[in-house]
């Protein structure tokens, strides 16, 4: 089974995290919570774009390699699974910078979320 197509969505949602991180980080709207690409970020734009690209690029190309294999498939699943919730976040801050979500907006959110984990689990 290929999962081209899922790993190409998987890259493109890397390269949107991408260009949506630095925008936010350099123009003060949030910070980057990996360390690492924060350090890489702190040195420029530049050097943090190729590292996440090309880390994007290499987990897409050896999921998509690996694709026969069952353990290839949950990780696109995981993989997908964790960007498309990390589109949200980045949306969540485009609604806030944007002044259409408040911080109370976000506290009720966060709330509520909290409610939804804690009867899942």
């Amino acid at each position: 089974m290929q999962l081209t197509r899922q790993t190409s969505l998987l890259f493109l949602l890397n390269l949107i995290d991408a260009i949506l991180t630095v925008y936010w980080v350099q123009n003060g709207f949030a910070t980057e919570g990996n360390h690492l690409m924060a350090n890489l970020l702190d040195i420029g734009a530049i050097p943090f774009l190729t590292v996440k690209i090309a880390a994007g690029g290499v987990t897409a190309f050896v999921l998509s390699y690996g694709g026969h294999y069952k353990l290839a498939r949950y990780g696109v699943v995981i993989a997908l699974t964790a960007y498309i919730a990390l589109m949200l976040v980045h949306l969540m801050t485009g609604l806030t910078v944007a002044g259409i979500v408040t911080v109370r907006h976000l506290d009720q959110i966060s709330t509520c979320s909290k409610a939804i984990f804690a009867f899942v689990i």
